[in-house]
């Protein structure tokens, strides 16, 4: 494989993103930006392996020439498994690993797994169809592709070997080599689709105008950082609400956010459900195109919590690309967003997501009928424009920003002047400066007066 080469991004588009938009060309940049950090990601996966020695050198170096041999067929099997979310924690987890364990030696307690790159490189191979043979030790009963599926094979783990087939004409199968007695092996569906049978796959919950899927993932037992292994259980019922509201929170985007919608759209996008209690959403730095999400109560909720967290994706790949702070301070600050102290990166990170916040109820004012609703929005706006500016500023005034953190803090606050100067209702902005009263109240009470404090 060809070397990642740098990328160039356009002041004009370095800058739009620090207004907190972008739109589709810049999501697709980044998508390319980090399809990049995959690849030299893989790269350095193969050399810490190879520097550990052993079976583990070799299993990478195996699952490296199949990687490059599915690339010379078919560039784009590649690009598709190694930009997928699972891919970035994948990699980065067995990176991490792998250093460690070329620092404190090599043993049983201790192993990388590698096989995580062997199945990366399985599923390059079925998506190329590179006729050929796969095969990695087991930890768990099951064996799964990445950015495809997968299959459960109960009665086997430790000790057996999972096995891909590709043959002559394309046609995959997964199973458990050496095992004769049921369950056997299991086809790989000819395109990637939900799941069926004994296939399990991502749910596709809609697919937009663009062509670009949005998928429901509780299969991939690396879908998302610190979720389980394991599916979470959902239900049909379950499965039909998370349908039912994610085709609501798209037509919602679709006809009064379309801004967000085009990013949403720019490519495939993951929602990985969690067992958490009220709202809950979240991003990884490693995981870009996957948000995890409680079950959303309402299609705006859910429209929110999209808009919410495609900040943070946007965000986290910028940084993989620039450096905006000095990394080295041990500041905290208080957030209006968080009830603990946050370090320059959290403050960063949450400035920049509710600022895409603050333009999504800003949005919702010109288009919601009902009086009541309206109101909320009214004050949702005035109460997150208002503290996104005010982190903004701390952030200008740290001491920590590089020339381009300046310039890219500096658009924010620009974008954010502008929002504080349109007009709010009287009422509903004493309803969001109260709730942002009321916050600040509780976090000091809680964690005393910030050593930073907001201006």
């Amino acid at each position: 494989m060809r070397r990642p080469v740098p990328l160039r991004v356009p002041g004009r588009l370095f800058t739009a993103l620090a207004t907190g938009g972008g739109g589709a060309g810049a999501l697709r940049l980044l998508a390319r930006a980090e399809h990049s950090r995959r690849l030299a990601c893989a790269l350095a996966v193969r050399r810490a392996a190879g520097a550990a020695g052993g079976d583990v050198a070799d299993a990478a170096a195996r699952a490296w020439d199949l990687l490059a041999t599915a690339h010379r067929t078919d560039p784009g099997a590649v690009r598709a498994v190694l930009s997928h979310p699972s891919a970035g924690t994948a990699l980065t987890s067995l990176l991490a690993r792998l250093d460690r364990a070329v620092e404190g030696g090599s043993g049983a307690a201790c192993a990388p797994p590698i096989h995580w790159f062997s199945a990366l490189a399985a599923a390059a191979a079925v998506r190329a169809g590179v006729p050929g043979r796969v095969r990695w030790p087991m930890t768990t009963d099951q064996v799964f592709l990445p950015s495809l599926g997968g299959a459960r094979f109960p009665g086997a783990g430790p000790g057996d070997l999972a096995e891909v087939v590709v043959d002559a004409v394309g046609a995959a199968r997964i199973g458990v080599a050496g095992r004769a007695s049921p369950p056997g092996p299991v086809e790989v569906p000819p395109a990637p689709s939900g799941p069926s049978g004994r296939w399990r796959a991502a749910h596709p919950l809609v697919v937009s105008g663009t062509g670009a899927p949005l998928f429901l993932d509780d299969a991939d037992p690396l879908r998302f950082p610190g979720v389980p292994e394991g599916p979470l259980g959902l239900t049909p019922g379950d499965l039909h609400r998370w349908e039912a509201t994610a085709q609501g929170a798209c037509r919602l985007l679709r006809d009064h956010h379309p801004g967000t919608y085009a990013e949403l759209t720019a490519g495939p996008r993951t929602l990985v459900p969690v067992d958490r209690p009220g709202s809950f959403s979240g991003s990884s730095a490693e995981a870009f195109g996957a948000m995890a999400l409680s079950r959303p109560r309402s299609a705006r909720g859910l429209a929110l919590s999209m808009a919410h967290e495609m900040q943070h994706g946007k965000f986290a790949a910028v940084l993989h690309l620039f450096d905006l702070f000095e990394a080295d301070g041990e500041e905290l600050y208080y957030a209006p967003w968080r009830p603990d102290p946050r370090p320059l990166l959290g403050l960063f990170h949450g400035a920049y997501a509710h600022l895409g916040v603050a333009e999504f109820w800003n949005r919702c004012r010109d288009v919601e009928q009902n009086p009541g609703e309206l109101a909320l929005a009214e004050a949702q706006f005035a109460r997150w424009r208002t503290g996104a500016r005010e982190a903004t500023e701390v952030l200008l005034t740290s001491g920590r920003l590089t020339a381009l953190g300046q310039h890219f803090a500096q658009t924010m606050l620009s974008t954010l002047d502008a929002l504080c100067r349109l007009p709010v209702p009287a009422e509903s902005r004493r309803r969001g400066m109260a709730l942002a009263a009321e916050h600040r109240a509780q976090w000091v009470r809680r964690n005393g007066v910030p050593q930073a404090q907001l201006i």
